[in-house]
């Protein structure tokens, strides 16, 4: 394929908290520390290796950046995740009162997240391990994106969820005819079972056992910002936070962009938003712990409702390494986050896009954003699987089928 790299600059995993190095396996925990494992590269023959040329002429997906993935790329996998729109905002921006505001839409993505991205990763690099079934935890939109990817490449998928997601998510991931099992539980419990599961049967859980690949496909959210921008890195990222890896991946992308001179000066302080019925990474930071408190997930925003955050506290880190923040919305005020970018923007996101706008509201609101600052918030989920969060704005005017009736249905409603 066109503009993509043949062979991958992976030296070996890497143990975050003792250093500890490991093959290129099917691994995430180090086994004398428990600390989670990495990928790392070799960042410079990548340097040597790539150029702002190669990548702009390469394929209009996640894949423009295979130099910097763990996995080769494989069409079995491609269903043509990545590469999505940052839009120039002008209704939002107004109304928040930004000179400078970019939204980088994932809802567009082929199952509708972000999600796609990292499976398309890790779902690659199953492959190359020699796996025949690919697996997942999720609050939703992971059990479609694995399904989505499973079905393109022929490969079995199971995925788990909790037994209360939206019909949307559910039908979402069903369409393409995975093994579903919906759990009595939230989604840590249901990532505890996975945890189990995977220690028995021969499958590559994505976020589990391959999580160490999977998560570094959201880097490409980092990288594609960075090029979309004209190879330079904003003032200020926003981004929602579920599990924390998202987050971090975003940040970990333009720092390498940095180190192999792909961009210059990354000065981007990275803002993390959750809900307030599910913000243990929010509530550490701003109680100033870098300890971690589990919490019980009950918010409207499901796909952000995990309650025990795998990098919760690489989270922490990186908004202190950039100058960043946590905010937190209020439950009352996700659909309105949600009916806000779709009003000024035409732009119809998930529950977690509602916390992320109003996130970005509230960074505005108490001046930790500036006016004349640029600024790219992440849209991660489309709305229409959460129909249910916003389902009191359909109120048709109904009228007999004449002009007659029209005209006094418009001046009766302009009379009010």
């Amino acid at each position: 394929m066109k503009g993509v790299a043949i062979m991958s600059h992976v030296l070996s995993l890497r143990c975050k908290e003792c250093s500890r190095e490991y093959p290129v396996e099917a691994l995430n925990v180090c086994d004398f520390c428990f600390g989670p494992l990495e990928v790392v590269y070799d960042l410079q023959a990548i340097a040597k290796s790539t150029s702002r040329e190669k990548i702009a002429s390469g394929p209009n997906s996640l894949w423009r950046y295979a130099d910097f993935l763990p996995a080769e790329y494989n069409p079995a996998i491609d269903i043509n995740a990545g590469f999505t729109p940052l839009i120039r905002s002008r209704g939002l921006a107004e109304r928040l009162g930004l000179d400078e505001l970019w939204i980088k839409n994932d809802s567009v993505n082929p199952s509708y997240s972000f999600k796609d991205r990292v499976v398309a990763v890790a779902a690659a690099k199953a492959l190359e391990l020699g796996f025949d079934t690919i697996a997942c935890a999720s609050t939703g939109n992971l059990a479609c994106a694995v399904a989505a990817v499973a079905a393109r490449s022929g490969m079995k998928s199971y995925v788990f969820i909790p037994s209360n997601l939206e019909a949307g998510k559910i039908l979402g991931a069903a369409i393409y005819n995975p093994t579903m099992v919906a759990i009595d539980g939230s989604y840590d419990d249901v990532n505890r079972l996975c945890s189990e599961i995977a220690d028995s049967y021969p499958w590559a859980f994505v976020n589990i056992n391959v999580r160490p690949f999977y998560a570094d496909g959201s880097k490409t959210l980092g990288y594609e910002v960075a090029e979309q921008l004209g190879w330079r890195a904003p003032d200020h990222a926003v981004a929602p936070s579920a599990s924390g890896a998202m987050f971090t991946k975003i940040y970990q992308g333009l720092k390498e962009f940095e180190a192999t001179g792909l961009i210059s000066d990354v000065h981007t302080k990275m803002h993390s938003a959750q809900a307030r019925g599910c913000s243990p990474i929010a509530s550490a930071y701003e109680e100033g712990r870098f300890v971690i408190r589990p919490v019980k997930p009950s918010s409207l925003a499901t796909s952000l409702a995990i309650g025990n955050p795998a990098d919760g506290y690489y989270a922490l880190k990186v908004i202190e390494a950039s100058g960043g923040s946590a905010v937190i919305a209020e439950e009352n005020e996700i659909a309105d986050g949600v009916k806000l970018l779709a009003e000024t923007e035409g732009i119809f996101t998930e529950g977690a896009g509602g916390v992320a706008i109003t996130g970005l509201k509230h960074l505005v609101e108490t001046g930790k954003i500036k006016r004349d600052e640029s600024v790219v918030v992440y849209i991660t989920g489309n709305g229409l699987k959460t129909t249910e969060l916003v389902a009191d704005v359909v109120n048709p005017v109904l009228i007999e089928p004449n002009v007659e009736a029209f005209e006094a249905a418009m001046a009766a409603r302009a009379a009010k």
